[in-house]
């Protein structure tokens, strides 16, 4: 009988958490704290879940090493895989040095693969401990995510570490850990910072890249698409997401704008600025609304990455005939191919979105562009 594939499994189980709330973050006690009061609920272990799925049929191959309670065992003991616990937290409200200490004593079970839920920062801890010592992989699940070490969904992650157990050739490529400052993310700033290197089994159509820094230089262009857009604005309700695109277009309208939160415009002024997924939904349930995104460059995700307050109950009383997609070709060319990005957290929803959508790239210029949910299926 073949030996079991040896799968670490880390889960850190606050990731994401201030997310839908509009918190930019989920470091510290503090903001964790913040969330549950506002009745914000974890996500991360259903999105790890998501992943598990699709290795489920091949759970007899797989032995699962992990942390105890809802930093893995719980979930994976749950879904029917074969589980050894080898690291306890101390306390219940899991920290940073928990998801290092279980990586730490993950080192000496010559595993084959880590496999870890979070954000940056829960990249950062791991690549704290492993660096490039063994091959990981990121199940996305945290509010930013710079780093080039996670799967473009849960399921996609997924869908790499099946290829693994079914003993396919994949490659094994460096990747970036990156993360920025959440405290100035908070006040509008991105100061991202490389932290290292991690080696992931490197699958183009399943693994992101690197977000790219920089704001669109094309000026011209980017007034062009807010003319066109502002143009076409008439009194329905206009969420406007995140990005530099889509902040010249607040820009062309003279609206101070949440350069990474979510906004609410009606005619052409600022009705609520910096709004979370509850407060949108409840201002938009059975009106006529429009939501305006922009691709992250470098990346194509245009929903499910920086932009939870776009949950799928806002998504889909939104509609996707209503979703306007704007980014300059040249934003576009830099996918070299690559669709955009689609993540929402769910399955039926992810595929709903997919195929191809209009992208407004200037005034009254459009071009269909095909938008995908890679692991989905």
């Amino acid at each position: 009988m073949p030996s079991q594939f040896k799968l670490g499994l880390i889960i850190n189980p606050w990731a994401g958490i201030g997310g839908a709330l509009a918190l930019k973050g989920s470091d510290g006690a503090a903001i964790r704290q913040q969330a549950l009061q506002m009745g914000a609920i974890p996500q991360a272990n259903n999105r790890m879940r998501q992943a598990l799925e699709v290795i489920q049929p091949l759970c007899k191959q797989i032995k699962i090493i992990t942390a105890a309670g809802d930093m893995g065992a719980d979930l994976a003991t749950q879904m029917g895989f074969d589980v050894q616990v080898i690291y306890t937290p101390p306390h219940t409200q899991t920290e940073a040095i928990d998801s290092e200490s279980a990586a730490s004593t993950m080192l000496a079970e010559s595993i084959d693969l880590l496999l870890f839920a979070g954000g940056d920062g829960t990249a950062r801890n791991i690549c704290n401990v492993v660096g490039e010592r063994i091959p990981v992989l990121g199940v996305p699940a945290g509010c930013k995510i710079h780093s080039g070490v996670y799967g473009v969904t849960p399921r996609a992650s997924g869908r790499v570490v099946e290829k693994l157990v079914k003993g396919e050739l994949v490659s094994l490529n460096n990747a970036d850990v990156k993360d920025i400052d959440e405290n100035q993310f908070r006040l509008g700033n991105v100061i991202a910072k490389q932290y290292g290197e991690m080696r992931v089994p490197a699958e183009l159509q399943y693994v992101q890249a690197t977000k790219m820094g920089g704001r669109e230089s094309d000026e011209l262009v980017l007034a062009d698409i807010a003319a066109f857009l502002i143009e076409d604005m008439q009194d329905e309700l206009y969420i406007m997401g995140s990005g530099s695109t889509v902040a010249a277009v607040m820009e062309e309208l003279g609206i101070e704008n949440t350069l990474l939160g979510v906004d609410l415009v009606k005619h052409r002024r600022l009705l609520k600025s910096d709004l979370s997924a509850t407060e949108l939904l409840g201002l938009i349930e059975g009106q006529d609304c429009r939501l305006v995104i922009t691709p992250i460059g470098g990346q194509g995700h245009i929903l499910g990455r920086g932009n939870q307050q776009l949950n799928p109950a806002v998504i889909r009383a939104v509609d996707k005939a209503n979703i306007r997609i704007i980014a300059t070709k040249t934003k576009l060319q830099e996918l070299n191919g690559r669709p955009l990005l689609v993540d929402t957290g769910d399955r039926a929803l992810n595929q709903q979105l997919c195929g191809l959508m209009p992208v407004i790239t200037g005034y009254r210029d459009q071009v269909l562009y095909p938008v995908a949910s890679p692991g989905n299926d």
